[in-house]
């Protein structure tokens, strides 16, 4: 059984803020994020004007393309979180810090657990490498006989590849510029000639409007 991907903040906010939330759906499908992530788009969106655009749009897209997974507590929940953080759950959830990275893989975890496929789509280096353990520790689960689903990651690069050469983004020029006004919003992307979006690779077997 496959899960709806799974969003963090940072992806979430870069492509409502710029009015790709289609582009975001059509490559992935209907999402869903924790009510941790939700929270800290909304916030942001109250606080800093580049990200005014997410809190008309993500209410709205919810629930149908957007369902909001409940952070209580449940024991699966705990289970996970207290292992990748090393403190209870309760405890982890009053500090703000990484939060939101946090429950993300922390969701996707307990689906993988459940025997379900799982999408992540997430760019923090830190959360990444919180889920990367996870994948691997899922991997031996499955390695020793257990019967558990899987966890995938995507980055925001992987998207915007697959959406190469269609309506969203029909040649390169609309690529980079779509590129450099997600990089407006997070410089922690990468430059887009260090990423693969504008190589031979990404559009040989397109048909562009270049």
């Amino acid at each position: 059984m496959t899960e709806r991907p799974i969003i963090d903040a940072g992806p979430g906010l870069n492509f409502l803020s710029i009015g790709k939330e289609r582009l975001l759906i059509e490559v992935l499908g209907p999402l869903s994020t924790p009510e941790t992530v939700r929270d800290e788009m909304m916030r942001k969106a109250e606080r800093d004007s580049r990200f005014q655009r997410v809190g008309a749009t993500l209410p709205k897209l919810v629930p149908r393309w957007l369902e909001v997974l409940s952070d209580n507590r449940t024991s699966e929940l705990d289970a996970v979180v207290s292992r990748m953080t090393q403190v209870p759950m309760e405890t982890r959830q009053r500090n703000s810090k990484d939060l939101g990275e946090t429950m993300v893989v922390a969701h996707a975890v307990v689906a993988a657990e459940a025997g379900k496929e799982v999408t992540v789509l997430m760019d923090d280096g830190q959360g990444i490498k919180m889920a990367v353990l996870e994948i691997r520790r899922i991997e031996r689960l499955r390695a020793g006989g257990r019967p558990v689903g899987n966890v995938r990651l995507v980055k925001t690069e992987t998207v915007l590849q697959r959406a190469a050469g269609g309506p969203h983004i029909p040649d390169r020029g609309a690529m980079r510029s779509i590129y450099t006004q997600k990089r407006g919003l997070d410089d922690g992307l990468p430059p887009i000639d260090s990423t693969y979006l504008l190589s031979p690779a990404t559009w040989s077997t397109r048909v562009t409007s270049e």
